[in-house]
């Protein structure tokens, strides 16, 4: 202890102030009261506190030792006296007079019970028991016992000896003592047994415990009030603290006071400059031998030597010391009893200000790089996104921006080495500086900064414009423009990713008068290489827009064909997110029919649109088949579900493409539309008189899913009526269900006397998004009839002298057509038609001549056999007729009906 007491001092004698400052903070805690004193040293933390609870552990620990060998003793000295009580009441009580005789009369119990009872009550026992040889119960205090076994040791009593043992009896844990009762010639004749029970013999011990606690807790307050006592002087002397915790915290107060960033000075009662830390040694400059002086030998400027001598309160008073402004802030020490004297922190607010300043255009800066990554790429269009870079800089950072692209970029390419540019955006805090405008294609000469970029991949600043000889040269009358305006300093930086250059950003600064500088330029190059990636991601979407959409266009019809039984108009609209697989065409037919198909790909992209021309194909194939609606799409299923086998990833099973298809046949001589669909909207039907309808066309499966048939529908359509096919992306969108767009298209499409074209343009007003999400395929057809005066039939014997009939008819319709000219061709191929069918086919034959486009020639009989053209040989008697057709006709084919087939010839009109 006097050790510590004696470190304590010699750590004082190092720094009189620290030290002071240290005790004085204690002390103060020691005038809190003796309470929070005497709580410190029972924390254990301290010296006293350590010794405290050391001494009141030793003298709790005495006193439980004490008190348990108390209580040892007293139940071992009870215990001894039961077994002694016992022995003397048994051998009493078996020595007495009549208790020998009792045993040999016939009723023991009778005799023996009242004298036990009295003897147990009067001995203070628990009980007196009169045996037989046997172990067998005369007497016991609970009769219901009497004659039943003896519980304990009989063995040795037998024997004629006594013996005293603890055992667990019928009425619990006791001691008792069992002796022989003896005849006169020392036979043993019965046995008596007196005990008391545990419980009894531990009263005595129980009794007296309670004074036993109470002493030893009467000790206990009395050691523990003594040893506070002796702890609270050592916590006064020591301050609770212990050798370890008073060289720590020395050394922590020392560390920390001389590495904080502000000046520490203390200031005794008198004046006099007691501690002054390394930051306040360099604000003020003091000299080595500073500490112990009075402030006003320190060489201070007056007021501030004034304010450390006073020690007055002071909170951020501004003083010139040399060249450094400082904020001192000073608080007396002696406000919670401490000693005598001040404390004042100086902040140097020359340096505070100038940092906090460096600090702002930092997060100024930081804050145009995020609005720039935020704000720059939200479009995937290159003229946009040039837009988007110079928005976001004008007018934090320049007060004009422009951003020259490659005309390549522009359309999707990587540009050209020595390329010229075009200027893409502009912007500005005003509208009329004489900068080059927008779309203006610029060639900067090898001496701009512009051309240096470009070169060089380099970023350039011209903080002076009106010295740049290089930049001057450029345009004369236009560079002088320029700097007469105001503009005055430049920063020109590559559009550059990777080895690509696509252009220039131009900063300009006018209104704001400092100059670009090196820190500017490195901002405007993060600037511009982040707007880069977004520039160049927009261009090579551009490019595969461009590509797909090209391919799609290819795909596509470019011309309607000529036919007569439909006027039609048709209106296609890609999608803005991406080309997709929409798709419509117009397939003219034998018979003067003509086939309208409309479908939809799924997806978007170039694998949509090119399943989109396999399928156009295919529609084209089949249709030169002349199949029927159904069996065409049942086709175009198996098409399909080969298409997504080839197009199907190996780990996966499911189908990668899909579609939807609606085909209709319109057959001008009956003004009937058959009419199939495979998960296509249905069509719309304005009939003459303006009214709207959508026809119930069975659906059918998507193409692709295969399994299910396909079903027809057929229509019969006045002349003048108007067959309307669409896509889905006409009627269905993100913010309408689809029946609300079939509505839409309802109320769009009614109305009697339009054209198609009018309609076209009326659906796409109504319906059109702003935004399409979906490609959009619509096609209008209005409907026209064969007249009867352009039909000819007639019905042919099947035999070989109707031929001649039927040249003769033929002619005759021909002469009031005015086709003489075609008389020869026309019998001639009906001849040989009409002949194949007697020869080879069977009855009944039709034959039918139409007047529409072209002359066509129609031979109907009930066979399904095809004829084949081919080479006849020289030894051939037959063989030359369908290659003589074939030759006269433009066209000729075959096709089958439900009753048969139809072989047809087409001739072109003179």
């Amino acid at each position: 202890m006097v050790g510590l007491l004696g470190r304590t001092r010699a750590q004082s004698t190092r720094r009189p102030s620290t030290a002071r400052h240290q005790r004085g903070s204690h002390e103060g805690k020691h005038r809190q009261g003796p309470s929070n004193g005497l709580r410190s040293a029972l924390s254990g933390r301290s010296v006293a506190g350590q010794v405290f609870v050391l001494q009141v552990v030793i003298v709790l620990l005495l006193v439980v030792a004490a008190v348990v060998a108390l209580v040892l003793q007293v139940r071992h000295d009870s215990t001894q006296e039961a077994r002694n009580r016992s022995l003397a009441v048994a051998e009493t009580f078996a020595n007495a007079p009549g208790t020998r005789a009792a045993l040999n009369a016939p009723h023991p119990t009778a005799l023996l019970q009242p004298s036990a009872e009295a003897a147990r009550k009067a001995s203070n026992v628990d009980f007196i028991v009169v045996l037989n040889t046997d172990a067998i119960r005369y007497t016991h205090p609970k009769p219901d016992r009497i004659g039943k076994k003896f519980v304990g040791t009989t063995a040795p009593v037998l024997a004629g000896h006594s013996i005293t043992e603890q055992i667990n009896g019928t009425i619990g844990q006791l001691v008792q003592a069992t002796v022989p009762i003896k005849a006169p010639d020392g036979k043993v004749v019965g046995m008596v047994s007196a005990g008391i029970t545990t419980e009894n013999v531990g009263g005595a011990a129980d009794r007296q415990l309670p004074l036993l606690l109470s002493a030893a807790a009467v000790a206990l307050a009395l050691a523990t009030a003594s040893t506070a006592l002796v702890s609270r002087r050592l916590l006064r002397q020591t301050h609770g603290l212990g050798p370890h915790e008073m060289t720590r915290m020395y050394e922590h107060h020392d560390a920390v006071l001389h590495s904080v960033r502000e000046g520490v000075i203390i200031v005794g009662a008198e004046g006099e400059l007691l501690l002054a830390n390394d930051e306040a040694n360099r604000l003020l400059d003091l000299s080595a031998d500073a500490e112990g002086r009075h402030v006003r030998e320190l060489g201070l400027d007056p007021d501030t030597s004034e304010l450390l001598g006073s020690g007055r309160v002071a909170t951020d008073e501004v003083h010139l010391v040399g060249d450094r402004l400082l904020a001192i802030n000073q608080r007396p020490t002696d406000l919670q009893g401490g000693p005598a004297g001040s404390v004042a922190t100086l902040r140097d607010s020359t340096e505070l200000r100038a940092l906090s300043g460096r600090a702002e255009i930092a997060r100024e800066r930081l804050k145009l790089l995020y609005d720039a990554g935020v704000g720059i790429g939200t479009s995937l269009d290159v003229t946009r996104t040039a837009e988007e870079l110079a928005e976001v800089a004008v007018p934090r950072f320049a007060d004009f921006v422009t951003v020259d692209l490659a005309d390549a970029v522009l359309n999707g390419q990587e540009p050209d080495a020595g390329s010229g540019l075009r200027r893409t955006a502009s912007v500005g805090i005003r509208k009329d500086a004489p900068l080059y405008p927008v779309g203006e294609h610029i060639g900067f000469i090898p001496s701009t900064p512009q051309a240096h970029s470009l070169r060089t991949g380099e970023a350039v600043v011209e903080p002076d414009l009106g010295g740049a000889p290089g930049w001057l040269a450029q345009d004369l009358e236009r560079t002088t423009q320029v700097v007469d305006y105001g503009i005055h300093s430049l920063i020109t930086v590559p559009l550059r990713v990777g080895p690509l250059i696509m252009g220039v950003v131009n900063f300009w600064r006018s209104e704001k008068p400092d100059p670009f500088d090196v820190d500017d330029l490195a901002l405007a190059e993060e600037l511009v290489a982040r707007a880069a990636v977004s520039i160049d991601n927009a261009r090579r979407y551009t490019r595969e827009h461009t590509m797909a959409v090209t391919l799609q266009r290819s795909l596509l019809p470019r011309n309607l064909p000529e036919q007569s039984a439909l006027d039609l108009a048709y209106r296609y609209l890609p999608a803005q997110a991406g080309v997709g697989g929409d798709w419509f065409d117009v397939l003219p037919l034998p018979g003067a029919r003509v086939a309208v198909v409309v479908g939809d790909v799924v997806g978007h992209g170039l694998l949509a649109a090119a399943t989109m021309g396999r399928l156009r194909t295919a529609v084209h194939n089949f249709s030169a088949l002349d199949l029927p609606p159904d069996e065409l799409l049942g086709l175009l299923d198996e098409l399909v579900g080969r298409i997504d086998q080839d197009e199907l990833p190996e780990d996966s099973r499911a189908a990668v493409t899909g579609a939807t298809c609606l085909y209709a046949v319109y057959d001008p001589t009956t003004r009937r539309c058959t009419v199939a669909r495979a998960g296509h909207p249905p069509p719309a039907v304005i009939r003459p008189d303006g009214s709207v309808e959508f026809p119930d066309v069975p659906a059918g499966p998507p193409l692709g899913l295969g399994g299910l048939p396909f079903e027809t529908a057929e229509l019969d359509l006045a002349e003048g009526s108007r067959l309307v096919l669409y896509t889905d992306g006409l009627v269905e969108d993100r913010e309408r269900d689809i029946d609300v767009g079939l509505e839409l298209l309802r109320t769009a499409l009614a109305g009697a006397d339009r054209s198609p074209e009018d309609t076209c343009r009326a659906v796409l007003d109504a319906l059109l998004p702003a935004r399409p999400n979906d490609d959009i395929a619509l096609i209008v057809a209005r409907t026209h009839a064969l007249g009867a005066d352009r039909i000819a039939t007639w019905e042919v014997p099947s035999e070989p002298a109707a031929v001649g009939e039927v040249r003769a008819s033929v002619s005759r319709r021909l002469a009031q057509w005015g086709l003489d000219e075609m008389t020869f061709t026309t019998e001639l191929i009906l001849s040989e038609l009409v002949t194949n069918a007697i020869r080879y086919g069977n009855g009944p034959i039709g034959v039918r001549v139409l007047l529409d486009r072209t002359l066509i020639c129609e031979v109907f009989d009930a066979s399904s056999t095809s004829p084949h053209l081919r080479y006849a040989a020289t030894t051939d008697e037959g063989g030359r007729g369908l290659f003589l057709v074939s030759q006269l006709a433009e066209r000729w084919g075959t096709r089958y009906t439900p009753e048969g087939k139809v072989i047809w010839a087409e001739q072109p009109l003179p």
